[in-house]
């Protein structure tokens, strides 16, 4: 039997996310529906859905409208054209990721991974029966990577390296200069990478013009890399379950795809359908300028709100995204994170994420909790203005987070 850890975050948003009033933990930009894409769309006289459709299983790997559509958006300023056949669509991010542990590794393999992350791109290849290490991003400098970090914890057996771009939970993006330094790495050592970029290209916080905005780290030149993105975040449609794999290596994509029959006949005609038109060119500026918008005045009452608490509590900035990773403290030391997040949400109705239990492995980011700032901005302005209460009435209550030992 495959032992594999709780994976906490999900656990914790199963556990809280339904009886929450101020839900400030949320990860997806502000959730569209059909009628919202068709009143952004440019194009009026088609609809998303055609209620004519037979609805088969459709195509094995994904409309060939939806994956020339995604190929194209890939091939937008990058060095070659990716082909639509280097796409492979499945049932959200998550899948795709699975799939990509489940297709590459397995014992004896070594795999570095990106943190504070995800849990579920380092504890699914624990699963499996690789070794993990964690390439640990510093708070101290801006939550950036240290490429003498990585050399150090490269091994013969290193096969797959595992990156967050933009990154969930602190908002850090991985700048380009160190990209490029990391595909150099893989490219010397034979090592694959595994880029999870569900939350591109919303990047609220940094320009395209700014040399540290990253490209996809499928246009480094490096062909031994995996992509992996989404509906769910950037555009708004977590309820299609809709994601996909990229790559300029044919050969990887293939692999992944044999493994893929186990799991996944074909996605949804329906989710196809509406990625696909949310992707048009028609659409897709209309939806990302809106979250683009959203996401900046949204951060903008978050900031507001730390100045003011700056006794109590502290952030990076995020970049791009829609969560940041902010510390509560008393004194200079954390507190628990875990009973201000159940303290808060039983008093004031807000939902946070405790980040030492969903992201450090109960060890780790002590005082942190991870805030979503992109939904409407009515629940951010109501559940900020809960939270403000808390800190008056509650917060000198609140625990101080156990050493660690």
């Amino acid at each position: 039997m495959v032992q594999i850890s709780p994976f906490e975050v999900e656990a914790w948003m199963d556990d809280h996310e339904t009886t929450a009033k101020y839900n400030i933990a949320e990860t997806c930009a502000a959730s569209v529906s059909i009628d919202d894409l068709v009143n952004l769309s440019s194009d009026k006289t088609n609809s998303p859905l055609s209620p004519s459709t037979k609805l088969v299983y459709g195509a094995i790997r994904g409309s060939d409208a939806l994956r020339s559509t995604l190929a194209g958006l890939y091939s937008v300023k990058a060095p070659s054209v990716l082909p639509s056949d280097n796409i492979l669509v499945t049932p959200g991010a998550i899948a795709a990721n699975f799939l990509v542990f489940y297709t590459l590794l397995g014992a004896g393999d070594h795999v570095i991974c990106h943190y504070p992350t995800y849990e579920q791109l380092y504890q699914v290849p624990k699963s499996l029966g690789a070794e993990v290490s964690l390439w640990r991003a510093s708070e101290d400098n801006k939550w950036q990577l240290k490429i003498d970090d990585l050399k150090a914890m490269i091994k013969p057996t290193t096969k797959l390296l595992i990156l967050n771009n933009p990154n969930n939970p602190t908002g850090a993006i991985i700048p380009s200069p160190l990209l490029e330094e990391i595909m150099d790495l893989a490219q010397e050592h034979n090592i694959t990478i595994l880029s999870d970029e569900v939350y591109r290209p919303l990047f609220h916080s940094i320009s395209p013009a700014d040399e540290n905005f990253p490209s996809s780290a499928l246009n480094y030149g490096y062909p031994n890399v995996l992509v992996t993105g989404s509906m769910s975040k950037a555009y708004s449609l977590a309820g299609i379950r809709l994601g996909w794999i990229a790559s300029r290596n044919r050969s990887l994509i293939e692999s992944i795809a044999s493994s893929r029959h186990y799991t996944t006949i074909s996605v949804s005609q329906l989710d196809d359908a509406v990625a696909s038109f949310a992707l048009k060119e028609s659409t897709i500026h209309a939806l990302l300028s809106r979250n683009i918008q959203l996401a900046k005045s949204n951060l903008s009452l978050l900031e507001t709100f730390i100045e003011r608490h700056r006794w109590a509590c502290d952030w990076v900035k995020p970049l791009a995204g829609t969560t940041t990773f902010v510390r509560f403290h008393k004194m200079g030391k954390p507190i628990d994170d875990v009973a201000f997040c159940e303290a808060l949400q039983e008093k004031k109705g807000v939902f946070f994420v405790p980040g030492s239990k969903c992201f450090g492995g109960g060890k780790d980011f002590k005082g942190y909790v991870r805030v979503g700032f992109v939904q409407e901005e009515n629940v951010l302005k109501e559940g900020l203005e809960a939270l403000k209460g808390f800190m008056q009435e509650e917060y000198e209550n609140m625990p101080v987070a156990a050493k660690r030992e």
